[in-house]
């Protein structure tokens, strides 16, 4: 059952740990990822084997690109929404670029709690 944690009447960081410790795999599905929050749960994590049925997969949302709004604030003014081939081309190097910085920021938070 789906529980709502608002860190205020509900803490998460305690409940999790109790799920956790239960648990031999988890699924994550969060707005935001700090890597610092990462050093309270790792260790839980740590100890399962990896595999299908032994690991934690995490999907973490993404804030709106200033491209995307573009896109849609053109769509409303009735332009063409529609972009260039190297316009394309460019958004996604640069999100590529980007999705980098962020893996290479969290390299040694993971490296840090023992992961490989």
């Amino acid at each position: 059952m789906p529980r709502i944690f608002d860190n205020i009447d509900q803490q998460l960081l305690p409940a999790l740990r109790e799920t956790l410790e239960l648990s031999t795999r988890s699924d994550f599905c969060v707005g935001y990822f700090n890597p610092r929050g990462w050093r309270q749960i790792d260790s839980y994590i740590d100890q399962w084997t990896g595999g299908e049925n032994h690991c934690c997969r995490l999907l973490i949302g993404m804030p709106k690109r200033p491209q995307d709004e573009l896109l849609r604030a053109l769509s409303l003014s009735g332009q063409d929404g529609n972009i260039d081939n190297q316009t394309a081309v460019r958004i996604k190097k640069k999100l590529a670029e980007e999705l980098r910085e962020q893996l290479a920021k969290l390299a040694p938070v993971l490296r840090g709690s023992g992961r490989p």
